[in-house]
């Protein structure tokens, strides 16, 4: 329950002790987004039994008929309408809003962290909302300018080349020399700027000195192929060690 809190209801969402390294402006705009929210959208649902004049309503997710004295959830900004106790989650996520905390907007209920979402980006490195006027925006996530930076030596990659590495930026260098795939031809790293091939798992350069038939060195790429132990062939005459230019 702490830890499903934690995630529907991001702590540093709604208070700056969470957030230390925030400028004063951002610190402000933070006090007032999160009273506003608070104001206009904060709410706990109410588990009670449907009451009469509610027979026969439906819920207001899945649409089926909540009779008289089941269990429903009400929710008191969102007028008479009633949810089956399942069905009482985030818009977004859909995960069952724990404590019945939910945050309302046109209609729909939200958890706090895909509610705060809708106004405000949030970044991928620290968790935090931003109020800065300028960000990051990359393989479809923000982050804080300071904030994106490469995953091993921390070096800004603000304007620079980046590989995404587990959904965070890697700086060329240390891809390169941390995570890059040896070539199965010669070797070398198969670099970030490099054309790659891959099958069944293995990794090769693209170019035709690497990806082609080990025994005729006829470039493959766009042919079919045979791969045996590692090793690529262009038929299966050449996998059995017969030159087929000698034939």
């Amino acid at each position: 329950r702490a830890r499903a809190l934690l995630q529907q209801l991001p702590p540093q969402d709604c208070d700056e002790r969470f957030c230390p390294d925030l400028a004063e402006e951002e610190r402000r705009q933070l006090r007032a987004f999160s009273a506003r929210r608070r104001q206009e959208a904060l709410g706990q649902g109410l588990a009670c039994p449907v009451p009469g004049p509610c027979h026969g309503c439906p819920c207001r997710k899945c649409g089926r008929r909540l009779n008289k004295g089941d269990p429903g959830i009400a929710a008191s900004r969102l007028g008479d309408q009633f949810w089956h106790p399942s069905c009482f989650s985030c818009h977004f996520c859909h995960q069952q809003l724990v404590d019945l905390i939910y945050f309302q907007q046109d209609g729909r209920i939200y958890c706090g962290r895909h509610h705060a979402e809708l106004f405000r980006p949030r970044c991928a490195s620290c968790d935090q909302l931003i109020f800065m006027e300028e960000c990051i925006e990359a393989e479809g996530r923000r982050w804080h300018l300071e904030h994106f930076c490469c995953l091993e030596c921390d070096e800004p990659l603000r304007g620079q080349r980046y590989v995404m590495r587990s959904g965070r930026p890697c700086c060329r260098g240390c891809f390169e020399s941390l995570f890059a795939e040896p070539c199965q031809a010669c070797g070398d790293p198969v670099g970030a700027d490099g054309e790659e091939v891959t099958h069944q798992g293995l990794h090769w350069h693209a170019r035709a000195s690497c990806f082609c038939c080990s025994l005729c060195r006829a470039p493959l790429r766009g042919r079919a192929l045979t791969c045996r132990r590692g090793r690529l062939f262009c038929s299966d005459a050449c996998s059995r060690g017969q030159d087929v230019s000698a034939t």
